[in-house]
């Protein structure tokens, strides 16, 4: 988290710096798949469940502002972001076979630093992204002595394709993979790593 730190405060130092320096918005769309091949019996008290993955995908929003510093054809893109996405989960009960679907919204601060290259209004870029979870979601078993735990901070990378649009209007496809687990636990159990996603924004800059 320190040395993340350090580097926005780098980046945002040299930033005025560097000629052609525009501030945006942005918000998009997200879907996700998480790391879960097999299904997890979690004890709970007298109770035991199990605990799987469920079919189809996974959808989230972002959104937030960035920093674009132009240097002839080459780009550095800080971001920010504020992140929401949800994971399904089947929960059985193998003692009265019941199951019920259970969802866990994850709330996070997303930042992307992205190093690209322009061809014309065509960008292509790639970049570290450190995420931040912003509390915690809701527990899949309701029991108070079974918690789940999540790492604080993890790492990851997007790389992707962006268009420009009359130099305002900007379209971005980025596929996003980890660096870094999530380490999400129940118990003992291990539930899921940080999620590959592909994003898709719109923005807008001044």
């Amino acid at each position: 988290m320190k040395k993340l730190i350090v580097l926005l405060l780098a980046v945002f130092i040299a930033l005025p710096a560097m000629p052609q320096i525009k501030f945006g918005l942005k918000a998009g769309a997200s879907t996700t798949s998480i790391s879960m091949d097999d299904a997890k019996t979690v004890t709970s008290g007298s109770a035991s469940y199990l605990v799987e993955k469920a079919e189809g995908a996974s959808y989230g929003f972002h959104a937030g502002v960035f920093l674009r510093a132009n240097i002839s054809k080459l780009y550095i893109q800080p971001e920010v972001l504020f992140a929401t996405r949800s994971n399904d989960y089947k929960v059985t009960n193998t003692s009265t076979l019941a199951d019920s679907l259970k969802t866990q919204t994850f709330n996070k601060l997303d930042i992307p630093v992205m190093i690209g290259l322009k061809f014309g209004p065509v960008r292509i870029n790639g970049g570290p992204v450190g995420s931040v979870n912003i509390g915690s979601p809701k527990e899949l078993i309701d029991d108070p002595d079974l918690k789940a735990t999540y790492a604080s901070m993890t790492f990851g990378y997007q790389a992707g394709l962006g268009l420009d649009i009359v130099k305002r209007i900007t379209i971005d496809l980025r596929y996003e993979g980890s660096l870094s687990k999530y380490q999400s636990k129940l118990g003992d159990i291990a539930l899921d790593d940080r999620p590959n996603a592909f994003l898709l924004s719109l923005g807008i800059m001044f």
